[in-house]
């Protein structure tokens, strides 16, 4: 406790006559609202977001069709409670990213750790740690958040000719994850295009069952705000 949170309380007691008990819990209460404000900034800083911005603030009028009602209550974390997965499925331009990284920071706001990562991102660290036989590290620091956020799999294509594991890769972590905590999944292909985007039938098979089982999914359709507003970090995915 700072001398001055001391001194305002005591302030407070004298101006308004409050007894000792009431003193006490001021006291107390301030301090509690301290510690869990520098938590949740703790939680946004882990969280490692690319760019996370208020719920509120989102545009839903430039696509009616997004389904507001479902993704504001995904926002309220029950299916983090209940260790469920969720999908955003869709085109690019329609705001996935912006819309999931919203609903992670809502999460961080309710004490739930989570992190963000991008497909691309997480082969490459994956690929690395196969390199200097750390994966088991790797795959268990993936594992403990209560909420971990894999961006953009298969925007880019590449990834699966540059990494020949990662069909592999990828289902170690959501494996690893089943049943201990919540994974959401941002993508624009198609389900049954896994198989062919992965190179391996019946792990993408595997995958899938694993991702999709009690999952929320969530399709996403409109026009796009990179079209209208041009290129923009928070909804160009």
């Amino acid at each position: 406790m700072t001398a001055d949170h001391l001194d305002a309380a005591l302030t407070d007691a004298e101006q308004n006559g409050r007894s000792h008990l009431e003193f006490l819990h001021r006291l107390l209460t301030d301090q509690a609202g301290l510690r869990r404000q520098r938590r949740i900034e703790r939680l946004i800083k882990d969280a490692n977001f690319r760019e996370a911005l208020p719920l509120s603030t989102f545009d839903w009028n430039f696509n009616p069709a997004i389904p507001r009602l479902q993704i504001e209550a995904l926002a309220q974390a029950d299916f983090i409670r209940r260790k469920q997965n969720v999908v955003f499925l869709g085109q690019s331009g329609l705001g996935k990213s912006r819309l999931i990284q919203s609903i992670g920071l809502a999460a961080c706001m309710l004490e739930q750790p989570v992190h963000y990562v991008t497909s691309g991102k997480l082969l490459e660290d994956l690929t690395a740690a196969m390199a200097d036989q750390t994966i088991h590290n790797r795959v268990r620091f993936y594992a403990k958040f209560r909420l971990l956020i894999i961006d953009e799999f298969g925007f880019d294509r590449i990834e699966r000719s540059l990494c020949p594991q990662a069909a592999s890769l990828w289902y170690k972590i959501i494996d690893a994850r089943s049943q201990r905590g919540s994974t959401a999944l941002v993508t624009n292909i198609d389900f049954e295009s896994w198989a062919t985007y992965l190179g391996d039938g019946p792990l993408a098979m595997a995958l899938l069952d694993r991702v999709v089982d009690g999952a929320t999914i969530v399709k996403l359709k409109g026009k796009s705000y990179r079209m209208h507003r041009g290129p923009s970090p928070s909804e160009a995915s």
